[in-house]
């Protein structure tokens, strides 16, 4: 959690925006009050100019961060759940993702990623390495463009095509390595095999001599929310290598995606 001193350190001193401060005031009071109060008292109660917390409580109500009942209470609305549950959803995220990292590493002794997909971009959430160093300018906060990694590649996948078709269009695809797909016709063709398939390989395209093998993560909703992968040297990985270890990274990922609360693979429709 982000506190006061390090907004301040990452940000600077910016000056607060009262009606900000104010109408997270409201909500606070709103959350703790019992029985719910209406309007005119959360005026008192925070020392706000009545007509100026009708204006804020209206705007919340707008946004379904409020309600307003039919006898003039005031309680939360329902897009403050879903920020809850998104914000606990990205805790148990990253805690069970670690796990799932952890346990893999100790299956196949190379370096585990799990990343989330962030416009065209991956962002990488948790990082475990083996014995088999395996030098990448991967590390937890980096980002690296989708297209050319396997964690990527398997989002990219999952998208619906229409998304998919929206983020690419009139997209320059970066060249990584002499090996990175940066044509579009090919790199849906190599999206489309990676869906057939259920994982989706990185032979060389974002590091030189280092390849990788990554499968998505599913959660409750059904809803592909990140990407588990192994990365190897390129020397090490065959044909027989890059089989077994899709295997286990499959595996790795139907298990965090249980713990996030989605079910088995052969329950998935989509």
């Amino acid at each position: 959690m982000v506190s006061r001193a390090d907004a301040v350190r990452y940000f600077g001193r910016l000056r607060s925006v009262s009606s900000v401060a104010r109408a997270c005031a409201i909500l606070g009071l709103v959350a703790e009050a019992s029985p719910p109060s209406r309007v005119a008292a959360i005026a008192r109660r925070l020392g706000i100019p009545r007509n100026t917390t009708y204006e804020l409580v209206n705007t919340l109500c707008d946004e379904h961060c409020l309600e307003v009942a039919a006898d003039g209470t005031v309680r939360l609305g329902f897009r403050l759940f879903e920020l809850g549950s998104a914000y606990a959803q990205s805790l148990d995220l990253i805690r069970e993702a670690r796990t799932a990292a952890r346990e893999l590493v100790a299956r196949c002794n190379e370096t585990c990623h799990v990343a989330r997909l962030d416009g065209r971009n991956v962002v990488y959430l948790v990082k475990e390495e083996g014995n088999q160093f395996v030098r990448m300018s991967s590390a937890v906060g980096h980002r690296l463009p989708a297209h050319g990694t396997a964690v990527g590649k398997v989002l990219l996948a999952n998208l619906p095509r229409e998304e998919l078709a929206g983020m690419l269009a009139g997209a320059t695809l970066e060249k990584m390595t002499p090996n990175t797909i940066t044509d579009p016709e090919e790199l849906y063709r190599e999206l489309d095999r990676t869906r057939d398939r259920g994982f989706a390989t990185d032979r060389e395209e974002s590091t030189p001599q280092v390849r990788c093998v990554g499968a998505a993560v599913w959660d409750a909703s059904g809803c592909v929310v990140a990407a588990i992968s192994v990365s190897v040297l390129a020397s090490n990985m065959g044909s027989l290598r890059e089989g077994e270890l899709a295997a286990l990274v499959v595996e790795a990922a139907d298990r965090l995606s249980r713990r996030l609360g989605y079910g088995s693979r052969g329950d998935r429709t989509g």
